[in-house]
């Protein structure tokens, strides 16, 4: 047994899951006519119901004293007074000097980092509006329409879905966006885009990430290949913290945009990995967006834990997973606009915190982080909902949605409003054989073929879920859904004593990719993986 699950506040929790059992949510109703607004918690603009969740008052207490035990205050405080909390490569993890106002102070190994952030920023903006004004030409003296950002993980993945939830206020170059290494990825943009008007936006930390190098080196032969070698530097820019390599390739110093170490990827939006959303929203609105995150940061910085949104959604989650046996988390965004959100959040909380040892090396025996899934309602309900109503496995769920719908359609988005909300309360109420019995007697059923047609028309309910609800799909308000989801997956971190801002998990296949690409290799290969080699080989295409 770890030292975690051997700890009092662990124990006790387990002793509450055995003895709240057969406990059913609708009966907590029943009980507290109160209990949706005690169950709620406002911030940022935001509101979170949490009262379809299966507890009660004695059990948040006993989730915030383990949050305690696991000393979560001081570990919130070391966050954001720039610690090395990232122990495994010495680094700060101070993604919330990002989004800081000028006069705020975050400091990083006895610097105050604001005031350099700031700087990029402005660099940033400046250039912005010099390519949205038409200041910035390419090389043939014709102002930039599309601008194509190649990333991958944290440095598409964020840009991407914010472009995308934010796509009716873009008012800039048409933004782009290349991340995998197929190369249809890369040849449908290029198919959509002309060579005298693509800006590309190169984002890569080391700038030797395999893919995104792969994808820019072949971009710039394709604009090569149309414009000359002279072009390269009027239609590439980097966001990146190596200057030689980017240089290289071609591109200028004074067009690299720079990040820091203690940015990690998938944290890392709200910095110049931002370029391609300030290049199509411009700089007000990016900055609209740190505001809202920023307003989530001191939220949690300052909020008590029993009304502290991160903090009680993580605690919930590592209530449904470790004690009452929820084998994943399904993200239900009733919102189009919102389809990228799901997998924004799964790179941001299975990367971090999907890890099998502790802090100190300690390999777990309690699960960490859950499979999290999930497309938009009403999609979803015509897909995976009825596993989610009436599968054995129990997931947990988060419904999110915005109050204004944002389009001219409302009667549209009083139907969508009325599935999300409905969903939740079907998957906690359920239909017992009694109702279902009464019900199919009503429309004529009875004997036998009524008592058949009983066991499939039961759901079970007791299903536990959040809603989340938006004012409207604005930066502001999205900037604080995101900062809201990346402290829940810190929080989550400290409880299960594991270190969310490494990934090393990533590595060994990247590893035995560059040896399948590199004929010198010697390292020997699995015979599985020798014999696909062999099957691709023999192929005339290859």
């Amino acid at each position: 047994m770890s030292s975690l699950t051997a700890s009092p506040a662990w124990q006790a929790l387990v002793e509450h899951a055995l003895d709240r059992a057969s406990t059913r949510t609708t009966d907590l109703f029943a009980e507290d006519s109160e209990r949706a607004q005690r169950l709620s918690c406002e911030a940022a603009g935001l509101y979170l119901d949490y009262s379809k969740q299966r507890v009660d008052a004695e059990t948040l207490e006993l989730l915030q004293t383990l949050a305690r035990q696991q000393a979560l205050e001081a570990w919130r405080e070391r966050l954001f007074s720039g610690a090395h909390v990232n122990h495994t490569e010495d680094r700060a993890a101070l993604h919330m000097a990002l989004r800081a106002r000028a006069g705020d102070v975050f400091v990083e190994r006895g610097d105050n980092v604001v005031p350099m952030v700031h700087a990029e920023r402005e660099r940033m903006a400046r250039f912005a509006s010099d390519v949205r004004e038409g200041r910035w030409i390419g090389a043939t003296g014709q102002a930039i329409t599309d601008v194509v950002n190649i990333g991958i993980g944290g440095s598409d993945l964020g840009p991407r879905m914010v472009c995308s939830a934010l796509a009716p206020l873009i008012d800039g170059p048409r933004p782009h966006f290349v991340s995998n290494v197929d190369g249809a990825d890369l040849d449908a943009v290029l198919q959509q885009v002309r060579p005298e008007t693509t800006l590309f936006v190169i984002v890569s930390k080391t700038f030797s990430t395999q893919e995104t190098l792969a994808n820019a080196m072949h971009a710039r032969a394709w604009l090569v290949a149309a414009l000359g070698e002279g072009a390269v530097a009027k239609h590439f820019v980097a966001v990146s913290t190596h200057a030689e390599r980017v240089a290289a390739f071609g591109i200028e110093p004074d067009h690299m945009f720079h990040f820091w170490d203690w940015v990690g990827g998938r944290y890392s939006v709200w910095s110049a990995v931002g370029l391609s959303i300030m290049l199509a929203l411009g700089a007000d609105r990016f900055g609209q967006l740190c505001a809202g995150a920023r307003a989530m940061d001191e939220h949690f910085r300052t909020a008590p834990l029993g009304s502290n949104m991160p903090v009680l959604l993580a605690l919930l989650t590592v209530w449904n997973v470790d004690f009452l046996g929820c084998s994943s988390h399904v993200m239900a965004a009733y919102a189009q606009r919102l389809a990228l959100l799901g997998p924004w959040i799964q790179q941001l909380e299975m990367e971090s915190n999907g890890k099998r040892v502790t802090r100190s090396g300690e390999v777990v025996d309690y699960p960490t982080t859950p499979v999290l899934w999930g497309t938009v309602g009403t999609n979803a309900q015509h897909a995976y909902f009825q596993m989610l109503h009436q599968g054995p496995a129990e997931h947990e769920i988060d419904f999110i949605a915005a109050v204004d719908g944002g389009h001219p359609y409302p009667d549209l988005h009083q139907k969508l409003l009325a599935n999300c909300f409905a969903q939740s309360s079907a998957l906690m109420r359920g239909k017992d054989a009694a109702a279902v019995r009464e019900e199919l007697s009503a429309q004529g059923l009875s004997g036998d073929a009524l008592e058949q047609a009983v066991p499939h028309r039961v759901f079970p309910g007791n299903r536990p879920s959040n809603t989340i609800l938006l004012p409207v799909i604005d930066p502001y308000h999205l900037g604080a859904l995101l900062a809201l989801y990346e402290h829940r997956t810190f929080v989550a971190s400290v409880i299960w004593g594991i270190n969310p801002f490494d990934q090393w998990g990533v590595e060994l296949g990247k590893q035995l990719a560059r040896q399948i690409l590199d004929p010198a290799s010697k390292l020997p290969l699995d015979p599985s993986t020798q014999a696909l080699m062999a099957r691709v080989r023999m192929h005339p295409g290859s």
